[in-house]
This record gives C-alpha cells, sequence and structure tokens, in this order.
C-alpha cells in the first residue's frame, strides 16, 4: 500500500471539500508540486543568464519602441 487509512482519508476529504475525485485531486497536488520544484536546476538557470549577458543585444527606449511599432501598423498596407 502506497498510503496509509489516515492519509487517504485526509486526501479523501480535501477531494470531497473541492468537488473532486481523488485521482483528481492528486493529479492536480502533483502538477502543483512539479511547478513549485522546476527540473532545471538553480545553477544551471544562472549559468545561462550569465551566457546570455555576455552578448550585445540591441535595446531601446521603451517608449520609441512602442511608438515606432505603433507607426508600423499605420504606416502598413491597408486591409
Amino acid at each position: 500500500m502506497i498510503l496509509d487509512d489516515d492519509e487517504m482519508n485526509e486526501i479523501a476529504a480535501q477531494a470531497r471539500t473541492r468537488k473532486m475525485t481523488v485521482s483528481s485531486w492528486v493529479r492536480t497536488a502533483l502538477r502543483e508540486a512539479r511547478s513549485r520544484y522546476p527540473q532545471v536546476a538553480g545553477d544551471r538557470k544562472i549559468q545561462v543568464v550569465r551566457a546570455a549577458i555576455r552578448h550585445g543585444f540591441p535595446t531601446a527606449d521603451m517608449d520609441k519602441m512602442l511608438a515606432e511599432i505603433e507607426s508600423g501598423y499605420l504606416s502598413g498596407p491597408s486591409r
């Protein structure tokens, strides 16, 4: 048996209060747990960010960039 009776009863009660089946509640709980503990280690994320900042990407003032995008929409072909 994976769960003892007390654990199973507690899970069943949680599911009932949410108007869910036990299997649905378990799937939801597992999805939430997986999202809290991502598969990529924090060290790896830091390595990726450090590698990305070594590159020089073009940047612009946000207001200017949005204005240029908007002007492109206005000057584009009519539909």
